[in-house]
């Protein structure tokens, strides 16, 4: 009599177990007019690794990025991380007022071995193929998401004292003929570079104006090794033909132009907006 009492309380407990809470009930009728994408930054990288190897490092290890560009004869992507979910590609890093730029950015590795000659400091080149196909996805993505022209970004440019990628064999001025990026005015440039060129403005002109342009340098008045790197970030960007890390009139020229564009150029109003 007692087992005949026992299994049917048995099942009625085991039928509670199992039975799932009850769901959130969520009503989409409403949208806030006040929002915008997660994604404020796409970081572009080189592999320094061969295809098989790029692939293995970045799904198998602690590092990862959202795409991967192949060095094929004719590039595509493998989606390795949804763009929706972090992927850990940037490390430490920072760019104007933002840090820890992983979960508001998207990052792209491209197949490239980045140095080929450590001595000599040269760097492999991408194809042209490479390009092409990265430039159509930097297009869809900037439109999803309405990043800044000013937030397509290599690694050298969030992390210079620890990068150097995607290098000066990158080609970013096909990103700014693509519309992609902003690109310093020619004629701007060289009528600077005049003035430069008969006083050429100290290191803590050179330090606060590679700070107004976003990198994370110290106002300290001193050619140390760091404010070195970050000369090199901004020169293998927009001064390919010479990247030594050194100030030069040529590179104060273009640093005052880009800075000054920069400066005139209107604030998104979505980015102002803050509830008080």
């Amino acid at each position: 009599m007692f087992k005949k009492l026992l299994l049917p309380l048995i099942a009625i407990l085991l039928t509670g177990c199992a039975t799932a809470p009850p769901a959130a009930r969520l009503d989409n009728t409403y949208t806030a007019r006040s929002q915008s994408s997660r994604v404020k930054f796409v970081i572009l990288h080189y592999t320094v690794a061969n295809l098989p190897g790029s692939i293995k490092t970045l799904t198998e290890q602690a590092v990862s990025s959202h795409y991967l560009l192949t060095d094929e004869a004719e590039p595509k992507f493998y989606v390795l991380v949804d763009e929706a979910r972090q992927s850990n590609h940037a490390g430490l890093s920072s760019w104007k007022t933002f840090s820890n730029l992983n979960p508001a950015s998207i990052g792209i590795e491209i197949v490239n071995p980045g140095y080929t000659d450590h001595a000599r400091g040269t760097y492999a080149p991408y194809s042209q193929a490479q390009i092409d196909q990265l430039i159509l996805l930097l297009k869809d993505i900037v439109k999803r998401h309405q990043i800044a022209p000013q937030n397509i970004l290599g690694h050298a440019d969030v992390a210079p004292q620890r990068k150097q990628d995607p290098g000066p064999m990158f080609p970013w001025q096909q990103l700014a003929e693509a519309g992609l990026i902003a690109w310093p005015d020619a004629a701007q440039v060289a009528a600077q570079r005049a003035v430069f060129e008969t006083q050429m403005p100290d290191i803590i002109w050179f330090q606060k104006k590679l700070a107004q342009h976003g990198y994370a340098v110290a106002q300290s008045g001193v050619l140390d090794d760091a404010t070195r790197n970050v000369l090199f970030a901004f020169q293998s960007k927009y001064r390919q033909s010479r990247y030594d890390g050194e100030p030069d009139a040529e590179t104060a020229a273009i640093l005052d132009v880009l800075t000054r564009t920069q400066a005139a150029a209107p604030v998104p109003v979505a980015a102002t907006q803050e509830l008080h």
